[in-house]
């Protein structure tokens, strides 16, 4: 007798739920979907027990008639796709048919669903995958389903649940996420005791962006919208012989970015609060994700990461989304193409904006340090009177995931509509002149009179803002372009440069603001091959270890590029005969000394553009003037001068900010006259 047997459906339909069933979120989602698809406008989610009692979905999508109601448990059922050529443009949330006869195979499960045009719906019930009950019954047109008791035939899966509040908050980030991708929609979410979310429908992402994360996330958060088309990513076409004698190509389409990404001042210490959706699908993309990161370096510090919540739409056939059980991965046919243009979209936007960092927000402490903007889900029993989501529940010291959340219920006023994102407006500049002067007060450097271009990355040929801002500000928001009109009134400690506009007051780090216009100039130097080097009256020795040497052969070029002239001497020796100017001594030695220190795993995912900006930083960095160092009127009038001049004047390389603004508005309320 053979060895090889068929598996039964039950046994494939629960080996298919250990794929797309992880959790009781992952039951949420495979429904979720199934509404969006069914082109629902209203949803309600319904948890008990962390989802493990009860998870009811109520939709008023479509429904569906007696025969697919019954056929939709079948494995590979769908209605979304009909030939494998389908499978190259899939346009909807959910499309294998796994889901439904997945899920049914490890809960009880109750379907009811009714569509328009019929006069009753049905009900069908089914238990650990086996069919108890069809009927008919009275309902509305749409879907309801409940899924009970998940993973009772299942214990070593139910075994590995997490408790109660994780799991609910794992659903409660879910809902929260579509509910952000689909502002037009009302989306509600309730646990057995409280509701946790209730969104209402909004006309665009700004105001869902402010009706479920406050006044004060939102206004930390810069629109950003781009526009591109194909043409010039060499879409690859069937060769000659496979064309036919009416071939015609096929029109690239367009490739459009529009969403949120926040000011360098607001900064979470993980992931959690980056949304990114492709053609309205949540995805956890390793290459977006790298892109966002490299959009913010050097304007952040490499520990703390961005709020994000960006919606990328291409073409169907640009992207496959069939490459991971959950759907939560994708692959992008031309993968670094979207790299480039989602990184230099973001890039660009924070250097057009230039935002001024709030000196009171920079007195609290708890928005840079909290973990994520998702609520926190875990009461305790007997917890305050108004409830987990109340308008007045104090955060926990002790909880990592409460910092500056906008709790989901507090009763706000969402403003008008000002319209949908556009892409249509003002081109943003990727390249920029700027004027130099002719000496550095500071490093005694001479520099050529005149203008030079600031090269910038390759980015898309198409850029657009849109036409309207996503909430309509009272005022416009004060920028760091205003640095030019500073008038300087002395230092504090020697290390703060303390001046004033018609805004209001403005502490400058010296140090930090010194070390961002030698970072932009050493990078420009850097492209136009310009490097202003020094020889030594004698070398420097560096005396370095095994592992230092490798790095140096790694580096050796572009240190050489950056102005310096460095050669072994010995098998664990450096001798320095020429450096960059405004380097030498201790500070010299410290600078090769950092950049030769970078750990093994950085190493083997750095690029030379990363390359290139660490060692610029560290340039900067050691060449820059101190704290505690004194510095007349004329060159701290030079350094204001120069900083306005830079692209981005937020923060220096390593991510601190550079100037705080005490405005007007905060001074006039601290001695109580508004």
């Amino acid at each position: 007798m053979g060895r090889i047997r068929i598996l039964s459906d039950q046994v494939a339909n629960q080996i298919a739920a250990g794929e797309v069933v992880e959790r009781p979120a992952s039951v949420v989602k495979e429904l979720l979907e199934n509404s969006l698809d069914a082109g629902a406008t209203r949803i309600r989610v319904e948890i008990e027990g962390g989802g493990r009692k009860l998870i009811r979905i109520v939709d008023n999508g479509h429904g569906m008639v007696a025969d697919d109601a019954l056929l939709a448990f079948e494995r590979h059922a769908t209605s979304k796709l009909r030939t494998s050529d389908d499978l190259l443009s899939i346009a909807t949330l959910g499309f294998r048919g796994e889901a439904l006869p997945s899920i049914a195979s490890v809960s009880r499960l109750l379907l009811e669903t009714r569509a328009e045009g019929d006069e009753a719906g049905t009900a069908v019930e089914i238990a650990g995958g086996a069919i108890v009950r069809v009927s008919e019954m009275g309902m509305p047109p749409g879907t309801t389903i409940a899924v009970k008791d998940l993973f009772f035939n299942t214990p070593a899966r139910r075994k590995f649940l997490k408790t109660e509040q994780t799991e609910l908050s794992h659903i409660a980030a879910l809902v929260t996420h579509y509910a952000l991708a689909h502002p037009e929609k009302h989306f509600e979410l309730h646990s057995a005791t409280q509701a946790l979310l209730v969104a209402p429908g909004v006309a665009s992402a700004g105001e869902r962006l402010y009706q479920i994360f406050g006044r004060e996330t939102s206004g930390l958060m810069l629109p950003t919208a781009a526009e591109m088309d194909f043409m010039r990513a060499g879409l690859p076409e069937p060769p000659p012989w496979k064309r036919n004698e009416d071939y015609v190509p096929a029109a690239p389409g367009y490739m459009r970015l529009s969403g949120f990404v926040s000011k360098p001042e607001l900064q979470k210490l993980n992931r959690n609060s980056v949304y990114v959706f492709v053609n309205r699908r949540l995805i956890r993309d390793r290459l977006v994700l790298h892109a966002l990161t490299e959009a913010y370096r050097n304007i952040i510090p490499p520990t703390s990461f961005p709020v994000v919540l960006l919606f990328l739409e291409m073409p169907p056939e640009e992207v496959d989304v069939n490459v991971h059980p959950a759907k939560t991965e994708v692959r992008f046919r031309q993968p670094s193409f979207v790299h480039n243009f989602v990184r230099d979209t973001v890039r660009t936007t924070l250097m057009e904006a230039r935002p001024a960092a709030s000196f009171m927000a920079a007195l609290d402490p708890v928005s840079p340090a909290s973990h994520s903007l998702l609520l926190d889900v875990s009461p305790l029993p007997g917890g305050p009177e108004d409830g987990l989501l109340g308008p007045n529940r104090p955060e926990s010291e002790g909880d990592p995931s409460a910092g500056d959340v906008d709790y989901f219920l507090r009763p706000r006023e969402v403003p008008a509509s000002p319209g949908r994102l556009e892409f249509a407006g003002r081109p943003l500049t990727v390249g920029a002149e700027e004027h130099i002067s002719a000496v550095d007060p500071l490093l005694g450097l001479r520099r050529p009179d005149g203008y030079v271009e600031v090269q910038a990355e390759r980015g898309p040929e198409k850029w657009h803002e849109g036409s309207k801002p996503m909430v309509a500000p009272v005022a416009p928001e004060p920028n760091l372009s205003e640095l030019g009109s500073l008038r300087s009134l002395g230092q504090i400690k020697d290390s703060f440069i303390l001046a004033v506009n018609e805004d209001g007051l403005w502490i400058v780090d010296q140090h930090v603001a010194h070390e961002r216009i030698l970072f932009e100039r050493v990078l420009r130097e850097r492209e136009t091959e310009q490097v202003q080097r020094q020889r030594l009256l004698m070398p420097l020795l560096v005396d370095l270890l095994p592992a230092q040497m490798v790095a140096f052969a790694e580096i050796a070029k572009e240190l050489e590029a950056n102005g310096f002239e460095v050669e072994p001497f010995g098998p664990r020796t450096l001798a320095v005969k020429a450096a960059p100017v405004g380097l030498e001594g201790r500070e010299l030695e410290q600078m090769l000394e950092e950049v030769l220190a970078v750990p093994d795993r950085e190493q083997q995912t750095e690029n030379a553009d990363t390359r290139r900006r660490r060692i610029a930083a560290s340039i900067a960095c050691h060449a820059a003037v101190k704290i505690n160092m004194p510095l007349d009127s004329q060159k701290i009038d030079w350094l204001l001068q120069e900083l306005a001049k830079t692209e981005y004047p937020t923060s220096c390389p390593h991510g601190r900010p550079i100037a705080l603004r005490y405005s007007h508005k905060d001074i006039q309320r601290a001695f109580q006259r508004i």
